[in-house]
């Protein structure tokens, strides 16, 4: 495909997310089923364009003179603003490529020409917009880093790097290190089993780790810094007992595994058995053999009640801290869906708490940046459970990360909330909660 046929799927694609809320992933896979000539250049090219027009949709939408909701003319003018301002293209560039073919989108209008070379200052926008973040969610965002906002919101509109965790069980982050030099891996700044390889720009593209020794022989799991530093303050101590009670496809689960050297137990369980699934594989391949994957119902869990040293929860939420990774996940995240979520984080813990021996930690986490879903719902918990405490996850953050590093987020002293601007990560919230040895 040449550059004007790109455009235009990217344009079509944009308008399919925008039309029917389709997820972006989803809308990227229905045009490659049905574009079959397109190669692997082709869709990534596409999939670039896309994914960073979502990242800044309200402030590209706004210097094209777009000041409120998307018409049908919006995913045009996204791409348009997002190839001059984000991938360095020309105006004049774009209005060759529009003539290459019949597959280009239509020639550039006048008025499209005026927005791209005399763009509104985005200084004079509002913060929200500055921010690219939803209006109506933009006052929990400031509610959360007040004065720092904007720069937490614009921290999310970068590409996110590939990061990935050293296995333990078979191999050293040196060595690893050394045999990733050429893809430009880095050691992580925070956690000390991290690899990173940068996202780069344009039509750069990640390297397809999976296909690589390194991950087929289980050296090396994909797993975002800031998932490998909550696996980290989770603590675990070789022989244990630990339930992972939200275990997903298992990455924390298999960091816990790595964590405590095999020794001990790791329970892993989800309401969602196909969630659970590829945990088999991943274990087997990172020989993590203290782990017991437990299928629902819950009942089954019924055995482990009372006698748990640690549950981490792993919290259904709004996923609000991954916006880099999923930009258009903010686009469709509504009032009701953040309320559901807050309504299964109460159940959830709720649900957990049974587990946690006396004296034992109770583990909460979620990969949001909202209050409402971090704080809140710990102090919730602690107020209709008076036989648990907070404690500061602070001090094991300065025992296992260090305290000559970033820093992350702390409204009260003792819970732990990870952002791109503060900690280069995820956004992920941490809360250690102990249950007394009374109860």
């Amino acid at each position: 495909m040449r550059q004007g046929g790109r455009i235009q799927a990217a344009i079509e694609v944009l308008e399919d997310i925008f039309e029917r809320h389709t997820p972006a992933a989803h809308a990227l896979r229905d045009w490659g089923k049905s574009h079959r000539f397109a190669g692997s250049k082709d869709r990534a090219a596409i999939g670039g364009i896309v994914f960073d027009a979502l990242r800044r949709k309200s402030s590209t939408l706004w210097r094209m003179g777009f000041d409120g909701e998307e018409d049908n003319g919006s995913a045009r003018a996204l791409v348009l603003g997002t190839l001059v301002w984000g991938w360095d293209e020309s105006v004049d560039s774009l209005s060759l490529a529009f003539t290459e073919d019949g597959h280009s989108p239509a020639a550039l209008t006048k008025d499209e020409i005026s927005s791209l070379e005399g763009a509104r200052d985005l200084k004079m926008a509002p913060d929200w917009i500055r921010a690219d973040i939803p209006e109506w969610i933009w006052p929990a965002f400031t509610n959360n880093f007040g004065e720092n906002a904007v720069a937490e919101g614009q921290a999310m509109l970068t590409r996110p790097p590939l990061d990935l965790r050293v296995n333990s069980l078979k191999a050293v982050h040196k060595t690893v290190l050394d045999k990733l030099k050429d893809i430009g891996a880095v050691a992580t700044k925070l956690s000390p089993m991290g690899v990173r390889i940068a996202a780069g720009s344009k039509l750069d593209r990640l390297p397809n780790i999976q296909s690589d020794p390194v991950f087929l022989m289980g050296e090396v799991e994909i797993q975002d810094e800031g998932s490998q530093i909550v696996s980290l303050l989770t603590d675990p101590k070789p022989g244990e007992k630990v339930l992972d009670y939200c275990a997903g496809g298992g990455g924390k689960t298999l960091a816990l595994a790595a964590d405590m050297d095999n020794a001990g137990k790791i329970y892993a369980y989800d309401i969602d058995k196909r969630r659970l699934a590829p945990l088999y594989a991943r274990a087997q391949r990172a020989g993590a053999t203290n782990i017991e994957i437990v299928q629902p119902p819950q009942g089954n869990l019924s055995k482990l009640r009372g006698s748990i040293d640690r549950v981490l929860v792993d919290a259904p939420c709004t996923g609000s801290g991954t916006w880099r990774r999923k930009p258009d996940a903010k686009w469709r995240l509504s009032l009701s869906t953040l309320e559901l979520r807050m309504s299964e984080q109460k159940a959830v813990l709720e649900q957990a708490k049974q587990y946690v021996r006396p004296d034992g930690l109770l583990v909460y986490v979620t990969c949001s940046v909202f209050a409402e879903e971090n704080e809140g719902q710990v102090y919730g918990f602690l107020e209709d459970n008076k036989d648990f405490e907070l404690l500061s996850a602070g001090e094991v953050w300065e025992d296992r990360i260090g305290t000559e590093k970033a820093m992350p987020w702390s409204e009260d002293g003792c819970t732990l909330t990870m952002t791109p601007e503060s900690t280069d990560t995820d956004g992920f919230f941490l809360a250690v909660m102990r249950k007394n040895k009374e109860s």
